[in-house]
């Protein structure tokens, strides 16, 4: 099966502002260098999608230095960024175009937020025919909220998602 990696906004915020810091972040960013150095070595192309806020005020407005790609990415002038505006990455971007053109069958996922741009974009994945998926575990993140850690989001949507979404692995699989 033809793969793509997806990587959903891993953007500065997450890293620089201590309100918006995601669980476990630093090694969360050790764990996505790690998807993306095994999908170049398995010439699996990467996408980036990037939350881009339409409002000039918002703190991911395009151009703002919080709204940047993280910069330990490994990124790769061939890989693709995708500019989303919506929690989906399918909604009014080109990301379903890129994966029909590239005859894409199998999606590889991580990325933030757990509950928010990543649950979104997987759900949508699989309702568009992408229904053998893969996640691996500690390669996705979010915040505390106001009722639960971020560890008790993190398992819920893990457990609400395997074999149904996504097939969770190990990252010692990869």
């Amino acid at each position: 099966m033809k793969q793509a990696l997806i990587v959903v906004d891993m953007q500065e915020i997450f890293f620089n502002e201590p309100q918006y810091f995601l669980h476990d972040h630093n090694q969360l960013l050790e764990n996505v260098n790690l998807l993306i150095n095994h999908a170049r070595q398995q010439h699996i192309p990467v996408i980036f999608i990037q939350h881009t806020d339409p409002n000039e005020q918002g703190a991911l407005f395009e151009g703002k230095d919080n709204w940047k790609l993280h910069r330990n990415l490994r990124m790769s002038d061939s890989d693709t960024i995708i500019k989303k505006t919506k929690w989906d990455a399918f909604y009014n971007t080109p990301l379903l175009d890129y994966l029909t053109h590239n005859r894409i069958e199998q999606l590889i996922f991580a990325g933030a937020q757990t509950e928010f741009c990543l649950d979104t974009t997987i759900r949508a994945a699989y309702s568009l025919g992408y229904q053998h998926n893969i996640l691996y575990k500690h390669t996705h993140s979010t915040l505390n909220s106001a009722c639960l850690e971020a560890t008790a989001i993190i398992q819920h949507h893990e457990h609400i998602w395997n074999h149904r979404f996504v097939t969770l692995r190990p990252l010692e699989q990869l």
